[in-house]
Formats: structure tokens, sequence, C-alpha cells
């Protein structure tokens, strides 16, 4: 997508006003909820509809150097969140609709683009919702239930050679509407970072899985809670799963709880034994 690239429903082109459509995206301004070098996410209200402007002002050459000389390839534009999109709406995997994506520029170090997506309205994520799990259990049900909707995705995004990159519960959301009706329903968000190949690396599956498991290793589960999710996953046997994937599984065993250190200076409370 180098050059100058614009999709843009024409009645949100007309709520932004007149002028240059691509530049009055970029300049808009709004609620905050990201602010990094290179990059802003802002809530914003057009037609007075919510959205959520993801705008990316170029990364620079020392980032794009920085991430080959260590074998990851660099995101330099809006356009790997709107092709992950397009690619999780085809696989089933609920995520943030997009509705527009704008790109300007051919110089890979300063492109700038934008990507538009509606706000999902009244969502938590699993970060927020589970918090209190440890002193306050769940119903069992409930908890089984969220279990396996987790592993689906994993599995739908796995499987279907995507890897998210930060895969973290805090990216996966839930909708409390269709919750106070008894259905658990959740969207996976934040994929500027997705990977996307016809089969996913053994090393990408394992950095997913290591991330997962270490941004839910202080919500009080139970190794039963790890086994039912694993088994969801891999859709086979237990058995047959921690015998033949042992080292797979004591990998990313390994990695979360390097991550767990890297975050609170101490190694977790093991849980989760992939040689048991």
């Amino acid at each position: 997508m180098a050059g100058d690239v614009l999709h843009m429903p024409p009645k949100l082109a007309q709520a932004l006003g007149e002028g240059d459509v691509f530049e009055r995206v970029m300049a808009l301004n709004g609620e905050v909820f990201r602010n990094v070098p290179g990059r802003r996410t802002i809530r914003v209200l057009l037609d007075n509809e919510p959205y959520f402007a993801k705008l990316h002002y170029g990364v620079g050459w020392r980032e794009i150097f920085k991430n080959l000389l260590s074998l990851r390839l660099p995101i330099v534009s809006a356009a790997t969140e709107w092709r992950a999109i397009q690619r999780l709406d085809a696989i089933g995997i609920p995520t943030t609709p997009a509705v527009a994506y704008g790109e300007r520029g051919r110089n890979p170090a300063h492109l700038r683009s934008f990507v538009l997506t509606r706000d999902l309205g009244d969502i938590v994520s699993l970060e927020t919702l589970c918090a209190d799990w440890k002193a306050h259990p769940p119903a069992p049900r409930f908890k089984r239930r969220l279990l396996l909707a987790v592993a689906d995705i994993a599995q739908r995004l796995h499987d279907h050679g995507l890897n998210h990159r930060d895969f973290y519960i805090c990216h996966l959301c839930m909708d409390n509407q269709r919750l106070a009706r008894d259905d658990i329903h959740l969207y996976l968000i934040d994929l500027h970072r997705v990977g996307m190949r016809t089969a996913i690396r053994p090393v990408d599956r394992m950095k997913d899985m290591a991330a997962l498991y270490f941004s839910a290793m202080d919500i009080g589960l139970a190794r039963r809670d790890y086994l039912r999710f694993l088994r969801a996953y891999r859709r086979r046997p237990l058995r047959e799963l921690l015998h033949e994937e042992r080292n797979f599984w004591r990998q990313v065993s390994r990695r979360a709880g390097q991550l767990y250190y890297k975050f609170h200076g101490r190694m977790p409370m093991p849980v989760f034994q992939a040689q048991d």
C-alpha cells in the first residue's frame, strides 16, 4: 500500500468537513487512549457516532533498523491493522469493525496513515473482568464457558496462520450487553502488530501462548482450568497432547515465567506444569 491510498465511505468523508479528507483525519482530536512515539489512538465523534482513530505519523529509520536487526518485521503503517481486521472477519473472530483507511507517502520511515474503527460500546477487558477472581471466584459454569470462548479465539487465530504478538487478556474484551443475556461474546482488539502467514510458525504460536498464560497467572486459575483450555485450544486428547507437545509447552511456561519476572521482579508460583 505504498503511495496515496484512501478508503472512506462518502457519508463519513462528508462528516469530516471541507478540505483534504486524509489531512482532516490526521488532524482529528479526541479522547486520547494511547500516545506513543509515531502513533496515537483517540476516540472521536463523527456524525454523532463514536469511532476510534488510530493515527500513524511515521516510525523513522532508527525504529525500522532496530526491528530488522532483531529479525522482526517493522510495523510502518496502519495497513497491518486494516488487513488484520479483514482477516479476522473472514475467519469468524469478532473485532473492531473497520470503516476507513488511508495512507500517504512512499518512504517507509515516514509513511503517514490511519484506520478508523467503530466503537464497540459497552465492553470490558478480561484483565478487568477477572481482576478480583482470586478473592471472589466466578461461578464455575461461567468460568468454563469463558475459558472455552478464549480457547476458540486462540485456535481460530493460530490455525489460520495468524499470531497476535500482544496476546494478553487485556486485548480480549467481553460484550456486557450480550453478557446480560447470558451470551459470552468476546472481541479481539489491538491488532496493529498481527502477523499473517499461510501457516503459523511454532515460535510465533509459543510467544502468543506464553503472553496469554503470563497475563492470566494472577487471576486464580487452577491446573484443571489450564488443562481444560489446552484441550479445547488444541482439540486433542490431553494425554496425547501433553506427551507429544511437552517440549513446546515447557517453552511456553518458561517464557511466561520470564515475562512475569520482567514485570513483577519475582518468579510466579507454578500452577500448570506441561511435563506432569
